[in-house]
């Protein structure tokens, strides 16, 4: 089973994620109403659309990172594993 993996790491710790989200792709539309605000917010500020990567996980042959997002304090990496 695909898992949408959201995983936040603070700025210079590439190795361990401060936060870690993982949501099923088969409950993908309810598991997105589960992310916090605080990621929800971390993500829009930086132009993320939620519901753009709910429809990406549409596609069979879709896995990997799907983006990366990085600034002075925090990484945001969202993956299809």
């Amino acid at each position: 089973m695909k898992n949408l993996k959201i995983q936040i790491y603070k700025s210079g710790q590439d190795t361990k994620p401060e936060t870690s989200i993982t949501i099923p792709l088969s409950v993908i539309h309810l598991g997105l109403k589960l992310v916090p605000k605080k990621i929800r917010s971390s993500l829009e500020k930086e132009g993320i659309d939620l519901i753009q990567c709910q429809e990406f996980t549409k596609e069979k042959d879709l896995k990997g990172e799907l983006i990366e997002i990085e600034n002075y304090n925090e990484k945001v990496v969202i993956s299809i594993e």
